[in-house]
């Protein structure tokens, strides 16, 4: 009896060994750090980020300077030209925040040109990862670098640098 219930125990634990499946976990964003296109279309987006938004503090301090001269004056002016001075500024502020969201916005430049410059390195890098995991022979792949978050893995899984050898670059 004792010897069919331990058969039967490693029976039904040898099959359920043989369905699991193997699992491994890349870092995208170590495997994105390390592709000097990626670094290189980063700094480009950083750099036209921060040139638009001095185009628009530029804009902005325009708008305080027009406001200032305004106060000032306002004294002087009759109240046709303070209605005329006051829809300038609001008209100047309108632009400005219009072309805050132009730039920033949800569907705006930036994100436009984060598409243009970005997409093509994680279309490609996903590619990547979905033939390594096929030759890999692994089911599933996570992504440690995203919201998907793992409180223990063990390193012999981690495929970040076969996606990066894949891709042809060296590891770091």
């Amino acid at each position: 009896m004792k010897k069919l219930v331990l058969t039967s125990v490693f029976a039904i634990g040898l099959a359920v060994s043989s369905f699991a499946q193997k699992i491994g976990y890349v870092d995208t964003d170590y495997i994105l750090q390390s592709i000097p296109e990626y670094k290189a279309a980063q700094a480009e987006l950083d750099k036209t980020s921060v040139d638009w938004q001095k185009e628009v503090e530029a804009k902005y301090a325009e708008i305080d300077k027009l406001y200032k001269t305004y106060q000032a004056e306002s004294i002087l002016l009759t109240d046709d030209m303070k209605k005329k001075r006051e829809n300038e500024i609001i008209n100047k502020e309108k632009e400005v925040k219009d072309l805050q969201k132009q730039r920033f916005g949800v569907d705006g430049d930036l994100f436009k040109k984060r598409m243009e410059l970005i997409k093509p390195i994680q279309d490609k890098v996903y590619n990547a990862v979905k033939s390594v995991a096929e030759r890999s022979g692994l089911a599933f792949i996570f992504d440690k670098a995203g919201q998907v978050s793992m409180l223990y893995t063990n390193n012999k899984y981690d495929k970040s640098d076969d996606v990066l050898t894949f891709l042809g670059y060296n590891k770091k």
